[in-house]
């Protein structure tokens, strides 16, 4: 009788974990196939022990705290909606381990692709890893014409996008740390009133589950996200330099007529930025629209008279232009701000008096 109050005790101690479990980290499927697996080692004695540290450390695991949920509850900002649901967005059921090809098809479809997983499954999928590299994903993203804007890595920002229209690429670990088990998903809306994140995930249309849940299973994966941008098209909260960055790398894999637009649309969100003047300015010179590249390198000036660098471009572009006077004008102007450009003049009216 003692025993089998014993285990009786051992099994309700077992089932509790476990429940518990279940109940703080639900975002990974092992728990979902694991309940007739938990009772059955229950009644195993020789696997008590082991269980009981499983179950502590699956606890500890979600006794981890989630710091930005939290911060959100508390302050979120007041341009932010209190639910976002964009249903519009397409859904594909992932298979096993592919779910790469499918979230990012997901979110290509958003942007106005006609693009199915299979299409993406050489592109993206490693058989050998069972899975999908980042870097496969992005680069497949610039394959397909889009902008693939790597998110700052915090929930009000993702947020933020997805209540502006724009669904969210991101990476879980669905497993521990120790244990990882990656995953793509698709964020297409939130509840701040029941504190909640909806996700096209795996078998799921709507996957809802707990903000907080979601912080501590993105947070495993370094809290990546990406949102795809057409040309032309700039993240509500961008950083001027990560956006700099994007648009350099979009133009190195598709060239430069193609993210002409994004330079045009970086340059009108941040209209005192030398890094979009100068970007914009290239991609037209190297167009060969000559005077539209320096007409926006003149209208820098008017907000910045003493940028060496913008003198010193003009320099050349007037040169170019058939205007020697001005050419030298701007030379003179960025040798003397700028002692990196003392050779400029000499070089320009070296080439004016060869008639070059």
């Amino acid at each position: 009788m003692h025993y089998l109050r014993v285990k009786a005790r051992w099994k309700h101690w077992c089932l509790f974990w476990w429940y518990l479990c279940c109940w703080i980290l639900p975002a990974s499927p092992i728990y979902s196939r694991a309940s007739d697996m938990w009772r059955r080692c229950a009644q195993r004695k020789n696997l008590r022990l082991c269980l009981t540290v499983a179950f502590v450390l699956l606890a500890l695991q979600a006794c981890l705290s989630a710091p930005q949920t939290r911060q959100l509850q508390a302050h979120a900002p007041a341009r932010l909606v209190s639910s976002v649901l964009l249903d519009d967005v397409a859904f594909f059921p992932q298979d096993e381990f592919q779910c790469g090809p499918a979230a990012l098809a997901t979110i290509l479809s958003a942007s106005q692709l006609n693009v199915t997983p299979d299409e993406l499954v050489s592109q993206v999928y490693i058989p050998a890893r069972r899975g999908s590299l980042q870097i496969e994903m992005l680069a497949t993203a610039r394959r397909y014409g889009r902008l693939p804007y790597v998110l700052p890595g915090t929930l009000d920002t993702l947020l933020i996008e997805v209540a502006a229209g724009q669904p969210v690429l991101v990476m879980q670990n669905l497993g521990l740390s120790r244990w990882p088990q990656w995953h793509y998903a698709v964020v297409v809306g939130f509840d701040l009133v029941d504190n909640t994140i909806t996700l096209r995930s795996g078998l799921r249309r709507n996957y809802v589950m707990p903000l907080a849940v979601f912080e501590r299973t993105w947070a495993r994966a370094e809290h990546w996200s990406v949102v795809m941008l057409q040309p032309g098209q700039v993240p509500v909260d961008a950083d001027e330099t990560a956006y700099f960055q994007t648009l350099a790398d979009f133009e190195l894999s598709q060239g430069g007529e193609s993210a002409l637009a994004g330079w045009q649309a970086g340059l009108q969100r941040w209209p005192d930025s030398m890094l979009m003047t100068m970007g914009l300015s290239n991609q037209l010179y190297a167009q060969g629209k000559l005077q539209e590249a320096a007409d926006v390198l003149m209208a820098f000036l008017t907000l910045d008279a003493r940028s060496a660098v913008v003198h010193n471009n003009l320099a050349w572009l007037m040169f170019e232009l058939g205007m020697p006077e001005k050419a030298m004008n701007h030379a003179r102007q960025a040798a003397a701000l700028n002692a990196a450009y003392t050779q400029t003049p000499v070089e320009l009216h070296s080439k004016i008096s060869n008639g070059k």
